[in-house]
């Protein structure tokens, strides 16, 4: 995007306070949002490696890099503590910090919940004002409420959306990492500002739940809702024997694929066969309606098959934008990285202190007018600003050498 700043705007989330209590990229993309528009975000991890997903980077299937890119893009712009909450004296810290926040997010399964005490219930009379966002794989109920769960497992597998997206025959293919948390957490923003919201007009916190189980049901909702009412369940698709050949993919003679999406089939089954130079089909017999269309689906999906194998990608796609066909390029990362349009609708944002590769990230997908986000930092290190911190909370250089002493902080 554009820079929104505005002389006088004010970030719209200044004096919002944050933790991120969570590991991976549910529970922290959300914190991280949240920092764009200007929250104070304070990540607060464990002794020892912190949260895990700092090495995540160093293994398959991600591209081996020096830089931890993995966190920074889910925990640029906040600062870092380490507290040790398995003894008295770390607690006490995070209970300071507990007073300081607004809104505190966990992804802590519920037993773990428990046995830390920093459960809501346990954390209400401290800060009765406090918005709690608790996240989960497969929710806060049932046989499987503690149960470990990765967006590809709870999100992607569980739902039918890794069963429904795979073409006919074909094996089932992983999701990529955060495909599923990285939309989870904007759900679960949304729940945060409607706490927030509610508290602006009653002085009540709240807890806000989600799951990337749910999440993941909700991305599949339209096929989920056909199985609710009773439909045939949802076949894989036979590329070459689609149920409708306008929306399908295409490769082009010199090896790029295209997803064809021509929807509207009334006014784009015409646009389509202009584009691909096959006027003389617009009043075949097979194809002169919608019925027409799906009885000899196989058949016109072999003509635009046909059509899309004897010209290279650039004559196909400036054709389909000529004839105003809606398609999608299937780019390569490469591509992506550079891809204009990408570039001028600002998904790339550069990073204060990353010297690596090109020092940006993918911008937070929200934007609001008049409500400038900050210049992104890096993430911070582990436990780079617990002094920092727990001076501004009023503990002395003593108080803060003796907690380290006694490892309730690093």
């Amino acid at each position: 995007m554009a820079d929104q700043t505005i002389a006088g705007d004010d970030r719209v989330l200044d004096g919002v306070k944050v933790l991120d209590v969570a590991s991976f990229i549910f529970g922290p993309a959300c914190a991280a949002t949240m920092a764009d528009f200007g929250a104070d975000v304070i990540k607060v991890e464990a002794p020892g490696i912190g949260d895990p997903y700092r090495y995540v980077h160093r293994s398959l299937p991600f591209p081996p890099s020096e830089l931890d890119y993995l966190f920074q893009q889910d925990n640029r712009s906040k600062r870092g503590v380490v507290v040790n909450l398995t003894v008295d004296r770390g607690r006490d810290v995070f209970m300071r910090l507990v007073e300081w926040a607004d809104v505190i997010i966990t992804n802590f399964p519920p037993r773990v919940l428990a046995t830390l005490r920093i459960r809501y219930e346990d954390l209400l009379a401290t800060n009765p004002k406090l918005i709690y966002a608790q996240v989960t794989g497969f929710g806060e109920a049932g046989a499987e409420m503690d149960k470990p769960g990765y967006d590809a497992t709870a999100y992607w597998a569980r739902t039918g959306l890794m069963d429904s997206v795979r073409a006919k025959g074909a094996e089932p293919a992983l999701s990529l990492g955060g495909m599923g948390d990285h939309p989870s957490a904007l759900a679960l923003l949304s729940g945060v500002m409607l706490a927030l919201y509610r508290r602006e007009r009653t002085g009540k916190g709240g807890k806000v739940s989600s799951n990337l189980m749910a999440n993941g049901a909700w991305a599949a909702s339209a096929i989920i809702a056909g199985a609710l009412a009773g439909a045939p369940a949802l076949e894989q698709i036979d590329r070459i024997a689609p149920p409708n050949a306008l929306v399908n993919t295409y490769v082009t003679r010199d090896g790029r694929w295209i997803l064809l999406a021509a929807v509207q089939q009334e006014k784009d089954f015409p646009r389509v066969m202009k584009a691909l130079g096959r006027e003389d089909l617009i009043n075949d017999p097979r194809f002169v309606d919608r019925a027409s269309r799906a009885t000899h689906a196989a058949a016109l999906a072999q003509a635009i098959d046909a059509a899309f194998k004897s010209r290279d990608f650039r004559e196909i796609r400036a054709a389909l934008d000529a004839n105003l066909v809606i398609f999608g390029v299937m780019n390569t990362l490469a591509e992506t990285v550079d891809d204009a349009q990408m570039r001028a609708a600002g998904l790339f944002v550069p990073v204060a202190g990353l010297d690596v590769g090109r020092g940006e990230l993918v911008d937070s997908p929200i934007w609001l007018s008049g409500a400038p986000k900050r210049a992104a930092r890096r993430a911070p290190k582990l436990g780079e600003h617990t002094d920092q911190v727990l001076r501004e909370l009023g503990f002395d250089a003593a108080a803060i050498a003796a907690l380290r002493a006694e490892r309730a902080i690093e």
